[in-house]
């Protein structure tokens, strides 16, 4: 998982609330748990002209032109901003595998549905919570002004627009802001107790021999 901790990115809007993972990925993509490629069909429904399916080239895809991924002012966005209750619907991990395929590091919300949240912050995602008052402050800076950027400072607890008029702290809890800082999912804290792990199993076999022989070749 790659590291997160000061972020600086163009800022995508999202304007829509309870927005559901089957619409930031579309069941038919769910067949693949490889964590990565979602990035051409997050918003599929949404962002091109007909279905999507998986091993199709989306390059060759009639786009909408509407969609908001699709305009040219928010190419290159990697801090997306959305309404309320983001993530709802069914509990897939491809939705936040999609986002972060994309090339978003960074979402910003009042509120998210709560697997969505929790999954995020296993796959390098950083869910921001903000009031609504202030989601909707940065709605209209984005609408108003073409190439508006935020700074994150995930150490600092700061969203931070460029010119510093806007600046608001957030909430993230100790463990969550620890492993995003430096880079560490389920896998990467196990690993990191790899030598106590290997310590163990040269014990256990020294102590139980036979859990090395091949039962196959045992019964040969």
């Amino acid at each position: 998982m790659k590291p997160l901790d000061q972020h600086q990115g163009l800022v995508a809007p999202m304007d829509r609330a309870n927005v559901d993972t089957d619409a930031i990925i579309p069941k038919q993509f769910l067949k693949s748990i490889k964590r990565s490629g979602f990035g051409p069909n997050l918003f599929d429904a949404w962002r091109y002209e007909d279905e999507g399916q998986p091993g199709v080239d989306c390059s060759r895809r009639p786009l909408k032109k509407d969609f908001v991924l699709n305009q040219a002012r928010y190419r290159g966005a990697s801090v997306l901003l959305a309404r309320r209750n983001f993530g709802c619907g069914s509990s897939r991990e491809h939705a936040p595998w999609a986002l972060e395929d994309y090339g978003f590091r960074v979402l910003i919300a009042p509120s998210y549905a709560d697997i969505f949240f929790n999954n995020c912050f296993k796959n390098g995602l950083l869910p921001i919570v903000l009031a609504e008052s202030d989601v909707e402050i940065l709605f209209q800076r984005v609408f108003s002004e073409e190439g508006f950027q935020l700074k994150i400072n995930l150490s600092a607890q700061k969203v931070e627009s460029l010119d510093g008029s806007f600046s608001r702290s957030f909430e993230i809890e100790p463990f969550r802001k620890h492993c995003l800082i430096h880079g560490l999912d389920d896998i990467g804290l196990t690993l990191q107790h790899a030598e106590k792990i290997r310590a163990f199993e040269s014990r256990r076999l020294a102590d139980q021999p036979w859990l090395a022989v091949d039962p196959h070749r045992a019964l040969g």
